[in-house]
């Protein structure tokens, strides 16, 4: 096979495993925590600050688990992490106590480090070098069907089987789908990034990660990613206390995520013809703009579907501003490390952002209130990410300045 053929074959592949990782081991939660509260007597706090634990366990273990791709490659981090998750969604299903449930989402957490986006971006970065948008773009508009696949999926095994049950069978899924793909057709050739004995402080995976540009991006990026995951998930009790219907609420959701296919689709054409400042201006703003017109737009069904769709297609947008920008600035060569501590304190953000955007709208008095603070939040955001300074032809960092 050649190498053209061996990376469709990956990315292929990815998307794929993407689909069926992002559906077992996060959307099938939301749909059956409240058979798990039922079932245990366990509180829906602590079920849910469970979960919550192993998406934070994720963010830390983001930087290491990079480290790990850069010097070994995807294929070994990846194929353990399939089996990880499998043996922590094994332990979740039999968790006895409540303790063992956290410990097991601990492990699960982990386990999302070595499968999720991350790992499968720095993958594609470093086979696709400066076709990487086009990679990325794929990958990502097939995985944003994981929760349209895997929530009816997951809501029809519960009419038959416990949430144990289901937690088992969506296991045998997993591995049987993902283990074998990524041991199978993550084979290609990889390059180890491990830092040679004459790297020059200049060159150093350090000197990038005290720069002012990187603490700058990073500060501006999980501020977006915490407003931005707060939007999307305190959405619909905003428009239900507008005066929409359940019924509209729940296609507003929905639609958002029509939204974020949106988004993705035009990314490209952004790439093309943006420099990767203003890109990131352009797609923050866009974010901040859209949860603002939620907040204050008349209590109508149609104009606020339409902000629906809108901070979905933001939301899009930002998914592939971050797997792109670290490229975009310091190049492909150690992408997976600097990536990995880059997306640790945005992961970390979104794990937080449904429970702290709840405090702010109690402590706030509405979800008008929070959906403006947010707005805020994101504004912030594109103030910092225009201070930052832009890469330039003549530095090895700018290999395809955001062309892809």
């Amino acid at each position: 096979m050649s190498f053209g053929g061996s990376r469709r074959a990956a990315l292929a592949a990815l998307c794929v495993t993407e689909v069926v990782s992002y559906g077992v081991l996060f959307y099938a939660f939301a749909l059956l925590a409240g058979d798990i509260v039922a079932d245990t007597g366990w509180s829906r706090t602590a079920v849910t600050a469970a979960f919550s634990a192993g998406l934070l366990m994720g963010a830390l273990a983001g930087a290491p688990v990079g480290r790990l791709i850069d010097r070994r490659g995807p294929r070994p981090v990846m194929t353990a992490g399939s089996t990880l998750a499998v043996t922590a969604l094994f332990g979740v299903a039999a968790a006895p106590t409540f303790a063992w449930f956290v410990a097991a989402w601990l492990v699960a957490g982990v386990a999302m480090a070595g499968v999720f986006y991350p790992p499968a971006f720095a993958a594609l970065t470093g086979w696709y070098g400066p076709d990487r948008v086009r990679a990325l773009t794929t990958l990502t508009l097939v995985a944003g069907f994981a929760s349209t696949i895997f929530a009816p999926l997951t809501a029809q095994l519960g009419g038959h089987l416990s949430w144990r049950g289901v937690y088992v069978v969506l296991a045998i899924v997993l591995a049987a789908i993902t283990i074998p793909a990524h041991a199978l057709a993550l084979r290609l050739p990889w390059v180890s990034r491990r830092p040679g004995p004459t790297a020059t402080v200049d060159t150093s995976d350090r000197h990038v990660l005290i720069s002012r540009t990187f603490l700058v991006l990073v500060a501006a990026m999980t501020l977006n990613a915490f407003a931005l995951y707060a939007v999307v998930i305190n959405l619909v009790p905003l428009l239900a206390g507008r005066g929409l219907s359940s019924s509209a609420a729940a296609w507003a959701l929905g639609l958002g995520g029509i939204g974020q296919v949106i988004g993705r689709l035009g990314y490209r054409s952004l790439a093309a013809h943006t420099g990767v400042r203003a890109r990131s201006l352009v797609v923050i703003s866009t974010g901040a703009v859209t949860t603002l017109l939620l907040a204050l737009l008349p209590a109508h069904t149609a104009p606020l579907l339409a902000a629906a769709v809108a901070a979905g297609a933001a939301r899009g947008l930002f998914t592939l501003l971050t797997a792109t920008i670290v490229a975009d600035h310091w190049g492909s060569e150690r992408y997976a490390t600097l990536n990995g501590m880059f997306t640790t304190p945005l992961t970390a953000a979104t794990a937080i952002a449904p429970t702290v955007g709840a405090a702010l709208a109690t402590g706030l008095g509405s979800y008008r209130a929070m959906f403006v603070v947010l707005a805020a939040v994101s504004a912030v955001s594109a103030g910092l990410a225009a201070t930052t300074t832009t890469p330039t032809p003549s530095t090895p960092t700018a290999d395809v300045q955001g062309r892809g």
